[in-house]
């Protein structure tokens, strides 16, 4: 507790903070202009075609567009799970998108963020002084847990502009729902994370450089995705192929926001499993290591 505590309050004065919340916040700014731009666009070329038409019938015609759209994109990132379609129907589509994309991008964004979390005093060897006041143990799971708290400050921010964004361009998404919705949409987003953020500080344990367990970081997360969509792909019917993708933990992210208790709680220990795994081995490195 005294190191999370002292590491975070460090973290949180530091520049990188500022720096990691303006990159998270360009580029989620970024997705969701596109975003927004590209559903513009589609509702514009298919309202051409029915400048002919009455104000009513162009009226019901936009409302037509907007619910199939909503359906389409729904079944793709839902897989056509109805359970998981109706809990998502009032969320602006914009969400939706911006939400898996940043899905994609976020253990990158989490492996920038503390890739020499312990990598970077293992080189010049100040967690000496450390350690012999405190257990590693103790100094892995503080480094750990000041890590995954600015994750979790970061994204309550962006997701809370994003959905405040969403509120301003869609009035029928109303303050109730908004706020049930960036409820979920937070806590799935940091159990996703709980994972990658121990996947970064087991890089970080293993190499003295800050830059090669970078490296690794991202060799990792690549493996994993191939993993992952190896053993998701359509035309595989090979099932040791096909049971790749129960070892890459971006496989068990489509039922984070599912109303079911029992899916959610699947992905969910999933995820703890990986941190705990991913952690169990960063300690006995850790604790195997000459410091």
């Amino acid at each position: 507790m005294v190191i999370w505590s002292a590491e975070l309050r460090r973290a949180v004065r530091s520049g990188r903070a500022v720096v990691l919340l303006g990159l998270y916040s360009m580029f989620s700014a970024l997705v969701l202009l596109v975003v927004g731009w590209l559903t513009a666009q589609v509702r514009n070329v298919v309202l051409q075609q029915l400048a002919n038409a009455d104000a009513d019938t162009t009226a019901n015609a936009t409302a037509r567009i907007n619910e199939e759209m909503r359906k389409g994109v729904l079944g793709i990132f839902t897989s056509n799970d109805s359970a998981l379609v109706e809990a998502l129907a009032q969320v602006p589509l914009e969400v939706l998108i911006v939400f898996k994309i940043t899905l994609f991008f976020l253990p990158a964004y989490i492996a920038l963020m503390g890739f020499d979390q312990i990598s970077g005093e293992v080189g010049p060897r100040s967690i000496r002084y450390l350690t012999v006041r405190a257990r590693r143990s103790s100094v892995l799971l503080g480094k750990f847990l000041t890590q995954a708290s600015l994750l979790l400050g970061l994204v309550l921010i962006i997701d809370l502009a994003i959905f405040v964004y969403a509120r301003i361009a869609n009035p029928d998404f109303g303050f109730a729902a908004m706020g049930l919705n960036l409820l979920k949409f937070w806590l799935a987003a940091i159990v996703y994370s709980l994972a990658y953020v121990a996947l970064t500080t087991l890089c970080s344990c293993l190499f003295r450089v800050p830059a090669v367990s970078l490296v690794f970081n991202f060799i990792l997360m690549f493996v994993f995705w191939l993993l992952s969509t190896i053993g998701q792909a359509p035309g595989n019917t090979d099932s040791s192929l096909r049971f790749l993708r129960y070892v890459s933990p971006s496989h068990y992210a489509g039922d984070l926001l599912h109303p079911g208790l029992a899916q959610f709680g699947t992905s969910g220990a999933a995820y703890a499993g990986f941190a705990f795994v991913f952690l169990m081995a960063a300690y006995g490195i850790l604790r195997a290591r000459d410091l």
